[in-house]
């Protein structure tokens, strides 16, 4: 027994800490978290360095612990084959959402021209999609809270699907406008497949893992200009409609493969399920499970709005909704107004032209040529770069500043427009806008899943949404309908909403640059509540997150 106890005493207790992980407050060093201190055997911590995405080994997975939380195995576990196979299948349903959404610029000229409608139903059939979207977001938000991530997504995928493909079959301008609407409401759910995917991935992959799904939305959007210049001129609006449903199909297709999310299952009181499928991960990944047994911070209700209203985050919901509002109004505002551009060909004498066709304006049509497709092509690709340099600066400079210096360079880009320029600086200029504004969206798609807790994070997600939507079912009034008024206007009107925009975000109270996802939103500025160690025959020892 004294050789057993005198061996023990030899051995170095390790604990492995990340590259560039926050280290612990003094307080959780008072309380001994993580530590076993056994009397007459040394208790201090020699550290060791982990690279970034590496799995703790095997014969050190959660070597003290007797308890651990769904964030402790996801970070134990790692990035691998799961979540990669994860990314590919989160990245359809954007790329979806990023079709069904470019179609609308594309759409709104051409039924324009074929069946002869005024400017303000043009404007209309595009707000009916942002109306369904911004009345489900909410409601998409509260079935996944309640009824689980994936249950949610797959609803509205499949709703999505059916009617994408039944509009384009319709008849009349009433039948498309109500099933455009119902597509909208379809599209309202598609966002919670980043809360299913944020719930899977290790803090350090997270953000660049959110923006690098940013990937496919831009490839959607690309690919769908391209798909308009091939389609179009031969098979029609209707077939476009059709083979834009393509990547619907897959995902609803392949989508059965999706795992519920543990977080969610734990809070649920379905601890089997939830080891079950991070067991799964673990697998696939190559890694092994922390040992111990799967516990909640706390258990919650789930999908209040209240919640969202709590002194912790009264303010961060407010402002964040006018952030989300002012990033669909601000984007597909761009959007819309690019294919106006470019049918008139420059900004100069855009205003004086639209006066001189004032009777007829309402009427009068022009079609998209081959010109105004490649052009819209060059400004679709400026995503790209956006993603690439918010991708970059995102981790160094925080998701608030990113957010904020996304708007002001788009809002600046917007002013610029007012001096008179020709085709060739409209497109450089509507170019970097859109890389910025997109790159601001992508910003806000990382910052909201990070600064909820899991309990309201779905509905938090959905409710900035549906913000999202009004934004977007405000701005076909603005781009279509005000600028037969006044092109100047309408830039001031979006240069403005996007600096009050980068003036709330650099006002939002918590910055989660570095930060784990919240499991419980009883914490101090998002960080686990620590417990105090429990005393037992001598033993002293901190159960991070339990409840005793």
């Amino acid at each position: 027994m004294e050789d057993d106890v005198f061996q023990l005493r030899q051995l170095p207790v390790v604990k492995f800490r990340r590259t560039g992980e926050s280290s612990r407050s003094d307080d959780d060093a008072i309380s001994g978290e993580h530590e076993i201190q056994i009397e007459g055997v040394r208790s201090d911590l020699e550290a060791v360095e982990l690279e970034d995405g590496a799995a703790v080994p095997k014969e050190f997975a959660n070597p003290t612990d007797d308890t651990f939380m769904v964030e402790d195995a996801v970070e134990a576990i790692g990035f691998g084959k799961f979540q990669w196979k994860l990314s590919v299948l989160t990245g359809l349903a954007w790329m979806a959402d990023a079709m069904e959404m470019m179609i609308l610029s594309i759409l709104a000229p051409q039924l324009h021209c074929e069946w002869r409608l005024p400017s303000w139903q043009v404007a209309l059939l595009t707000s009916v999609v942002f109306v369904g979207m911004m009345s489900s977001s909410t409601l998409w938000g509260n079935i996944s809270d309640q009824y689980g991530r994936k249950t949610g997504l797959k609803i509205s995928v499949l709703w999505t699907l059916y009617y994408g493909i039944l509009s384009a079959f319709a008849p009349v301008y009433s039948w498309i406008l109500v099933l455009r609407g119902l597509v909208g409401f379809g599209i309202g759910g598609v966002p919670q497949s980043v809360t299913l995917y944020a719930e899977f991935l290790p803090m350090k992959a997270r953000a660049k893992c959110i923006l690098l799904i940013e990937v496919f939305w831009a490839i959607g959007t690309v690919f769908e200009v391209v798909l308009a210049v091939f389609v179009m001129p031969s098979l029609g609006w209707r077939w476009l409609l059709i083979l834009s449903a393509v990547p619907l199909l897959l995902f609803a297709i392949l989508c059965f493969w999706l795992p519920e999310s543990a977080r969610y299952d734990v809070l649920s009181g379905n601890q089997e399920k939830a080891i079950a499928t991070l067991k799964r991960i673990a697998t696939e990944n190559g890694a092994p499970m922390p040992l111990g047994k799967l516990i909640i911070s706390r258990q919650e209700d789930r999908g209040k709005i209240r919640d969202l209203f709590t002194p912790q985050f009264r303010w961060t919901t407010l402002l964040l909704w006018f952030i989300w509002f002012s990033n669909a109004f601000s984007y597909y505002g761009l959007v819309l107004l690019t294919t106006e551009f470019f049918q008139e060909g420059d900004v100069c004498n855009m205003s004086s032209r639209r006066k001189a066709v004032k009777a007829k304006c309402s009427l009068a049509c022009e079609y998209l040529t081959e010109e105004d497709y490649m052009d819209l092509l060059l400004t679709t690709l400026s995503e790209f770069p956006g993603i690439l340099v918010t991708l970059w600066i995102i981790d160094r400079l925080g998701r608030k500043k990113t957010m904020a210096l996304s708007f002001f360079v788009f809002s600046f880009c917007s002013l610029l427009l007012l001096i008179c320029v020709g085709r060739s600086v409209l497109t450089v200029l509507l170019f970097i806008s859109r890389a910025f504004i997109s790159g601001g969206f992508q910003a806000a798609y990382v910052y909201t899943p990070e600064v909820y807790p899991t309990a309201t994070r779905a509905l938090g997600l959905g409710t900035c949404s549906g913000m999202a939507r009004v934004g977007a079912l405000i701005t076909p009034f603005i781009a279509q309908v005000m600028l037969e008024s006044s092109v100047y206007l309408t830039l001031v009107v979006y240069s403005g909403c996007c600096l009050l925009a980068a003036l709330a975000s650099c006002f939002l109270p918590i910055e989660t640059k570095g930060r784990g996802l919240q499991e419980s939103s009883h914490r101090e500025w998002g960080q686990e509540m620590v417990g105090k160690g429990s005393h037992n025959l001598g033993v002293t020892r901190s159960n991070s997150g339990s409840q005793e």
